[in-house]
């Protein structure tokens, strides 16, 4: 049983401490939920969810658990960026202007690119984030940073929303956004191009927290041998964080629970 002596008389000498079946229950939901995340999920985090399943559990209590089980989380990895504003194409004005919480669905969207590693070489991941509920309605992945990348991430939201005229579309300043083939599309179905200050990232800071968790929770420590294993793993990431994972900006919920609570959108990606 790979149990040494000492390690044996030792136990027979102060004896085995018994728990009862509810923290017995709590550490196995505790165990199941780290995994699920990846190694990722804080005991802030961790007790939030836990008290949405019925557990009466503080924070002091899961650190505690947590060191006990060996539950420790991974550490976030640095990661470089993919903005390319030297271009001459028109700049937007930046509308949004960093009012993060619209009031209903398809109001604001906001897109941005970052970059995967594989012993392929690299992939750049666009995604468009639906600031209403954080939830990720459209992306795509290839191994190129062309513009083709960012309009296949739009057309996919677009299809999955059919949003109305006049909703703001933010990002960056990229060439990618700023070329005329994806203002075309913008002026097609009516949306409004609103475009960060030049060098701040803050200006579109949700999209910029996803990316942060993306690879936090989820690409940090895998080494993916090809592009394929790595696209098919960042779709399961999307699934996860779309129907799994909660959100202190929406009240503790996942985003396809806060938008089904209000029935005002579409269904689960």
């Amino acid at each position: 049983m790979n149990v040494s002596s000492s390690a044996y008389y030792d136990w027979r000498k102060k004896g085995a401490k018994l728990i009862d079946s509810q923290t017995w229950h709590l550490c196995q939901r505790m165990k199941m939920h780290f995994t699920q995340s990846r190694e990722s999920m804080g005991s802030r985090r961790l007790m939030k969810q836990l008290r949405k399943e019925g557990f009466q559990a503080g924070r002091h209590r899961i650190r505690f658990l947590m060191n006990k089980l060996g539950l420790v989380v991974k550490r976030k990895r640095r990661f470089v960026l993919t903005t390319d504003s030297k271009h001459s194409c028109p700049i937007a004005p930046n509308i949004l202007d960093r009012q993060f919480s619209p009031g209903c669905p398809n109001q604001v969207w906001a897109t941005d690119i970052t970059y995967i590693w594989t012993l392929q070489g690299w992939l750049y991941l666009a995604v468009v984030i639906d600031l209403y509920s954080r939830r990720v309605i459209g992306w795509s992945i290839d191994k190129q940073m062309k513009q083709s990348l960012v309009i296949r991430a739009l057309l996919m939201a677009i299809n999955l929303r059919s949003p109305p005229e006049g909703l703001i579309h933010h990002s960056d300043r990229g060439g990618q956004y700023a070329s005329h083939a994806y203002q075309q599309l913008l002026k097609q179905h009516g949306m409004v191009c609103s475009m960060s200050r030049k060098e701040n990232c803050w200006d579109n800071s949700p999209v910029e927290r996803f990316f942060s968790s993306l690879k936090r929770e989820w690409l940090t420590g895998n080494s993916y041998q090809t592009r394929e294993s790595a696209i098919a793993d960042t779709h399961a990431y999307m699934s996860y964080y779309n129907s799994q994972r909660i959100h202190t900006a929406i009240g503790d919920v996942t985003p396809i629970e806060f938008e089904k609570g209000l029935n005002k959108v579409s269904g689960f990606i």
